[in-house]
């Protein structure tokens, strides 16, 4: 069978060029390969915003060497679109004809108002938010803001704001102190205010964002076994720990990438003056900006499919899982979340959806082996492009899938962040009970049953007949008494 045909963006950005080479595959995006390269382009701007000899040969090289990549990809696959950098630069069109000598192909100069729309979009097609969402993305050399509801941007701006030049006007002389933070988030502040009314009366409900700076910002969070949710307070304590640190030099971080260290003292600047005058409690890393943006309009029928079933069922069919069974498994699961809803104060909210999820992937890594195939699938979903949740939801959903059955991983359950603890648990209990329940693989009819809490009691009232007929799930069900100990519940059945 032929594979399907690839499809490649390039997004020559003011810091860095990026190539994403992918595919359609199950009705879902799979990334081939990802280049990036180091560019810096913005900081080859002099004075008089003109790009220097030494900057052009820069991004030319990179060019040269992304060239080798595209020559087996369709032509109407391929999109090469310049930003920032390239709006200022008065030499702009010089570059610009030299690069596209290079590449054989046209690019496109995005406007300021061009590139946010389009990282919405990316952030649309790959987020599950509801509501409004405020969408921010910092980049060399300018700062994107968007309001917008499923695939439509209500209000865009763009400003020349960026991680690069500000790192150029505020922290040239390489030191990390009190002074240069403060002149750089008061600068950016003042950019920032004559947006900040419009913008806040339209409002939102969450805040995503997927620039470098976010990105590095989030896995240092990871690093340190903390969720990758950023907070004015994780902003304040980590510009503290970096002006520990003296100078750009001397930056070492756990979880920082050493090529992100040179200008992450003028993102976080910047980020922080988008904090406090919007009144930003939170931000969530997006799996997608630009590139996934510009991507996915050139895919066909995109917009018509609900993001997360799109994962999902692209999961299940790329890991063969039986999706009758997980089914089955979901309508169980559905019945005995409403029998404890009101006893362990359930709702059909995001954490519903995440324990949909769980059902439909809980046997991803039985196509490796049986054997540790609840830590496959962990492995599996942990690492796995995951467009729809973000890395919170992420975390519940491995931790689910991880303890489906037999020996449960506390401590899973409690470095998630998507819920309470307290909820991980009982959604945890829900899906095992749904799946010991369904251990015939068969769509046998379950006699009426009830469920109910007292005190850290479950009781299972269930039709002694039909337990004798099915000698193994009553057995595993008094089996499962034993696991659930380790999270201070007993199980009876009656």
């Amino acid at each position: 069978m032929a594979a399907s045909p690839l499809y490649a963006v390039i997004d020559l950005g003011s810091n860095s060029f990026h190539m994403l080479i992918t595919r359609l595959l199950a009705d879902s995006v799979q990334t081939v390969d990802k280049v990036k390269r180091k560019v810096r382009l913005a900081s080859g701007l002099d004075n008089e915003n003109v790009l220097s000899e030494e900057a052009i040969q820069r991004g030319l090289e990179c060019l040269s060497f992304f060239t080798e990549r595209l020559h087996d990809i369709p032509v109407a696959n391929i999109k090469v679109v310049a930003t920032a950098t390239l709006r200022i630069a008065k030499n702009a069109d010089d570059f610009l004809a030299r690069a596209e000598l290079i590449l054989q192909r046209k690019v496109q100069l995005l406007s300021g108002i061009q590139e946010a729309e389009t990282i919405y979009l990316g952030v649309a097609h790959t987020s599950n938010s509801e509501g409004k969402r405020l969408v921010l993305d910092i980049g060399g050399a300018s700062t994107e803001l968007v309001v917008g509801e499923e695939f439509n941007a209500k209000k865009v701006q763009s400003l020349n704001l960026g991680c690069v030049t500000f790192n150029q006007a505020h922290f040239s002389d390489g030191l990390l102190n009190q002074s240069n933070f403060h002149q750089a988030i008061t600068a950016a502040k003042a950019m920032l205010a004559p947006e900040v009314e419009s913008y806040k009366a339209i409002g939102w409900q969450s805040v995503l964002g997927g620039s470098g700076t976010m990105q590095a910002l989030s896995e240092v969070l990871m690093a340190r076994q903390k969720p990758a949710i950023i907070t004015l307070s994780f902003l304040h304590q980590f510009q503290q720990e970096l002006m520990s640190c003296h100078t750009i030099a001397d930056i070492h971080v756990k979880g920082l990438a050493i090529e992100r260290k040179p200008v992450i003292a003028s993102g976080v600047a910047i980020l922080i003056a988008l904090f406090e005058s919007f009144d930003i409690d939170q931000l969530q890393l997006s799996s997608g900006a630009l590139r996934e943006g510009l991507l996915y309009e050139m895919l066909p029928n995109m917009k018509n499919q609900m993001i997360r079933q799109r994962t999902i069922h692209s999961l299940a069919e790329r890991f063969h899982i039986d999706q009758q069974h997980s089914l089955r498994i979901a309508v169980q699961m559905d019945l005995l979340f409403d029998l404890l809803a009101d006893d362990w104060n359930l709702s059909r909210d995001n954490s519903y959806q995440l324990l949909m999820t769980a059902c439909a992937l809980h046997e991803i890594g039985l196509l490796l082996a049986y054997k540790y195939h609840q830590k496959h699938g962990a492995y599996i979903l942990q690492h796995a492009e995951f467009p729809g949740f973000d890395q919170a939801d992420r975390q519940l959903v491995v931790a689910l899938v991880k303890n489906y059955k037999a020996d449960i991983d506390v401590i899973a359950l409690k470095e998630q962040a998507a819920v309470s603890y307290e909820k991980a648990v009982s959604l945890l209990v829900i899906l095992r009970l749904s799946v010991l329940l369904c251990r015939r693989r068969h769509d046998d009819i379950l006699p009426p049953f009830k469920v109910s809490i007292n005190s850290n009691e479950l009781r299972l009232n269930i039709s002694t007949d039909w337990l004798n007929q099915h000698s193994l799930i009553k057995d595993e069900l008094l089996q499962e008494n034993d696991f659930l100990g380790v999270l201070g519940l007993k199980l009876t059945i009656c």
